[in-house]
């Protein structure tokens, strides 16, 4: 991450989390795109948990979080149903021009699909209900400074997660 900010970005964006790649990358995980997943839908889980609702405000993120769920099941074959299997309809031998997945595979692909997200969803809703407070302390941050750099948010976390330590020893006294 080089910057979180909540300063309208764009035509549709209200805010935007600005990512950078640690490398230039040709291959990925399939345990590191999971963690892709789950971060693009922490935008919408940290809204159910604070407001315990959702808004638009998340479309573009479950978009792209979708599409590489699918690409997991349809290009990479990190299905768990369908196995080391590749549906993916571009770049298709020539001789396989035309082909169409029967309505079952395509039916197998959705709910595969889904399935890679709502368990994504549910990991990031267990992440930030663990970390409701350091969540709230980065909301409050950015509201009074609208952005955050990767070395404040380094800082902040830290404290964060040192006040977080220091209230669970004065419970453990009490």
């Amino acid at each position: 991450m080089r910057k979180v900010t909540i300063v309208p970005y764009g035509v549709a964006a209200l805010g935007h989390t600005q990512q950078v790649p640690t490398q230039e990358r040709y291959l990925y995980t399939r345990e590191e795109l999971l963690d892709q997943i789950a971060v693009l839908l922490g935008g919408r889980a940290a809204e159910e948990v604070i407001f315990q609702d959702t808004s638009t405000g998340a479309q573009d993120d479950l978009q792209r979080a979708s599409e590489m769920a699918r690409r997991m099941v349809t290009a990479f074959g990190m299905s768990d149903l369908l196995g080391p299997y590749a549906v993916e309809q571009e770049r298709q031998p020539r001789f396989l021009e035309g082909y169409k997945p029967s309505e079952v595979t395509t039916q197998h692909i959705d709910r595969e699909a889904q399935a890679i997200i709502e368990r994504m969803y549910q990991r990031a809703l267990q992440i930030l209900e663990e970390n409701r407070h350091t969540l709230e302390t980065l909301a409050q941050y950015l509201l009074e400074h609208e952005v955050i750099d990767q070395p404040a948010l380094a800082v902040l976390l830290h404290m964060s997660i040192l006040g977080a330590t220091s209230k669970n020893r004065v419970s453990a006294r009490q």
